[in-house]
C-alpha cells in the first residue's frame, strides 16, 4: 500500500536549511537593515497588547503605593518628631553653653581677681566621700601647677591644690574638715583662723575669746599670713557668734562666699612672690628668704598666733 504522505527531506537536511537561511536573514538584517521597517510594523502591532497586559500590574502598583505613601507619612512623621526633639534638646544644650560663657566672662572680669598670673581650669570631678571636700581639675605639672596653690572663682576663695598630677590636680576646699585657712575681719582687722566643718554653707572660727569683736555681717577676707593665699580675698560672712559661760571659746559660724555645690570652672593663681621665686630659680639664683606654707591648721594657727 503506497502511504498517503511522502518521505520528505531528512532530519539533517532539514536543520541544515534552517541554518542556512536563520544565517542568511540575520547577515541580511545587521548589514543592510531589510527588516527594520517589517519589525517597526510588528512593534506597533503588539504594542496595544503589551499595555494591556501591563494594566493589571500598573493597578496593583497604584495600590501598594497607596499603602506605601501611608506608610512612609508615619515614618516621616515619626523621623520629624525625633528631629523635633533633637532640636530642642540642642536648643537646651545651646542655653548651658551660654551660661558657662556668662560664667566665664564673671570669672574673668571679677574684680577679685587682680595682678597675679592666673589659669582657667575646669573642674572635672567632685569627691564622692562624704567626708572629703576636693574636686579633681584639668589642669596639672605641665600647666605650672604645684601644692599649696592658691584656687579661687569670681566670689572669692575656694581651696588650695593638694595634689598635682601630670595634666590633673586635686584642690581641697575651704569646707574640708583637714583644711583652716587664716582670715581677718574686714571691718576691724582681727586676725583668726577659719577651719572647714564638712559642710558647704558653714565653717568655724577657731580660738574665739568671747570679748572678741566679731559680729554677724562682717566679712572675712585673707589675711596674707602663712604664704599660701594672698591677702584680701573674699572667704565668708559670720552668721552667728555665741559662747557659753561653760565654755573657754566662743562659737562663730560663717557662710562661705563661694557656692562650692555649683563649682564648674575656677581660677589657679600665682601669687607674686611665688613669681619672683621662680623668676629667681630659673636664673640660677638662691632666695635670701623662703616663707614657710604651713598646710595645717595646726602649723596656720601657731603662725597666727606668732603674728
Amino acid at each position: 500500500m503506497k502511504p498517503i504522505f511522502g518521505r520528505g527531506p531528512s532530519l539533517q537536511l532539514r536543520l541544515f536549511f534552517a541554518l542556512l537561511i536563520s544565517a542568511s536573514l540575520m547577515l541580511a538584517d545587521s548589514r543592510l537593515g531589510a527588516f527594520t521597517n517589517f519589525r517597526y510594523l510588528l512593534n506597533s502591532m503588539v504594542a496595544p497588547l503589551q499595555y494591556a497586559s501591563n494594566v493589571p500590574r500598573d493597578l496593583l502598583d497604584n495600590v501598594f503605593r497607596q499603602f506605601t505613601s501611608h506608610q512612609q507619612l508615619l515614618i516621616d512623621n515619626t523621623k520629624l518628631k525625633e528631629e523635633v526633639l533633637m532640636l530642642r534638646s540642642g536648643q537646651l544644650i545651646l542655653d548651658q553653653l551660654e551660661q558657662e560663657n556668662q560664667r566665664l566672662r564673671e570669672l574673668l572680669g571679677s574684680p577679685f581677681v587682680r595682678d597675679e598670673r592666673k589659669m582657667v581650669a575646669e573642674v572635672m570631678a567632685v569627691d564622692s566621700d562624704p567626708y572629703k571636700h576636693q574636686v579633681m581639675i584639668d589642669k596639672g605639672r605641665t600647666n605650672g601647677v604645684y601644692e599649696g596653690q592658691p584656687v579661687i572663682n569670681e566670689r572669692g576663695i575656694v581651696g588650695q591644690v593638694s595634689y598635682v598630677g601630670a595634666h590633673n590636680s586635686r584642690v581641697l576646699l575651704i569646707t574640708d574638715p583637714t583644711h583652716a585657712i587664716p582670715v581677718q575681719v574686714v571691718r576691724n582687722d582681727i586676725r583668726v583662723i577659719a577651719s572647714g566643718r564638712g559642710d558647704n554653707d558653714n565653717i568655724q572660727l577657731e580660738n574665739i575669746p568671747s570679748s572678741t569683736d566679731i559680729e554677724p555681717g562682717d566679712m572675712l577676707v585673707t589675711s596674707g599670713l602663712g604664704g599660701v593665699f594672698p591677702e584680701g580675698y573674699p572667704v565668708a560672712k559670720v552668721t552667728s557668734f555665741s559662747f557659753d559661760n561653760k565654755r573657754p571659746f566662743a562659737q562663730v559660724d560663717a557662710k562661705p562666699e563661694v557656692q562650692f555645690d555649683r563649682l564648674r570652672y575656677l581660677l589657679l593663681v600665682w601669687p607674686t612672690d611665688v613669681e619672683k621665686k621662680e623668676a629667681v630659680e630659673e636664673e640660677g639664683q638662691t632666695p635670701a628668704s623662703e616663707d614657710a606654707q604651713p598646710s595645717t591648721a595646726e602649723e596656720q594657727t601657731e603662725e597666727v598666733s606668732n603674728g
